[in-house]
């Protein structure tokens, strides 16, 4: 049996899954986020739970916002400062006597959607979140794959290209990471809305602009196609260094049908000559994908 956990800074979703990947088990509870050793003793009892219940012993997987110091194995997580500073696999796995891989809830999502019967005949899948940030995963032949400083996936952090700054007379928007012109300044759902302000729409929200472009105004059809074609040249540029069977989306803004229907066109312009796109897949388990795929993590001694 496989326990996954989806820890956000609101909920602690746990689940557990058969050897079909077949849902037997779920439970959700608050997420403590001020207190270290309060947090331990949730999960701990969220797996004793599920043990009881379920008459087995799980393997553990837990998916989270934040990063893991390659180094010191420390998290690193605004969402659940409790955690931060502390070396939380090595922790949980003394506290729960097995094993326990951590992973960031994007790339759950990725290992997830790279699991499913519409990715089952592709080598190279990329989750690409379109949400509050923009983040993603790289999976091969069915492995999550992180790199040697595990970055592998941090696409929202390559800087757009001086054609489209030209091309849109576009700003070059601060990131939080310290670089400047980062793709998720510009195509993540904040990134959309402050493209929407610098240009003087007054949408304040992503769907408001969406059903101003669906309604034909002006600016907001110009809007959708600059994010478009942005969006496009970042997932061309992965295109160009991995050659990726399938993009598959997630997030809030992937929930835009538009996308899939103009992607594929728009990455055309971005690549050679003759070269197919990339499939552009919506997903098929959404906001579950994030639990599931915490559940596919390989399980290493610690």
């Amino acid at each position: 049996m496989r326990y996954g956990f989806d820890i956000g800074g609101t909920k602690i979703e746990m689940a557990a899954y058969d050897d079909r990947l077949n849902q037997v088990f779920c439970q959700r509870v608050s997420t403590p986020t001020g207190d270290y050793q309060q947090f331990l003793s949730c999960v701990k009892t969220l797996v004793a739970q599920a043990d009881l219940t379920l008459h087995t012993r799980g393997s553990i997987g837990i998916g989270l916002p934040g990063v893991t110091d390659p180094v010191s194995r420390k998290q690193l997580s605004v969402n659940v400062p409790c955690i931060t500073g502390h070396c939380l696999a090595e922790d949980l796995a003394n506290t729960l006597d097995r094993p326990v891989a951590i992973e960031n809830d994007c790339r759950c999502f990725a290992l997830s959607e790279a699991s499913t019967e519409q990715t089952q005949r592709h080598d190279i899948v990329f989750g690409v979140i379109l949400g509050t940030g923009a983040g993603g995963g790289l999976v091969l032949h069915k492995h999550l794959h992180k790199g040697k400083n595990g970055l592998a996936g941090e696409w929202g952090h390559i800087p757009i290209s001086a054609q489209l700054v030209q091309r849109y007379d576009l700003p070059l928007f601060s990131c939080s990471c310290g670089l400047t012109g980062c793709f998720e300044r510009y195509v993540s759902g904040r990134g959309f809305m402050a493209l929407a302000q610098h240009f003087r729409h007054p949408a304040t929200s992503v769907p408001e602009l969406l059903a101003c472009y669906r309604q034909g105004d002006p600016l907001a059809q110009r809007l959708v196609g600059m994010y478009i074609d942005i969006l496009a040249s970042a997932l061309a540029s992965l295109q160009l260094m991995l050659d990726v069977d399938a993009f598959v989306l997630g997030g809030g803004v992937s929930n835009m049908p538009e996308l899939y229907r103009l992607l594929p066109l728009a990455m055309r312009a971005w690549l050679f000559p003759n070269s197919e796109p990339a499939a552009i897949l919506s997903p098929v388990f959404g906001d579950s994908s994030g639990v599931r795929g915490a559940a596919l993590l390989e399980q290493k001694a610690h």
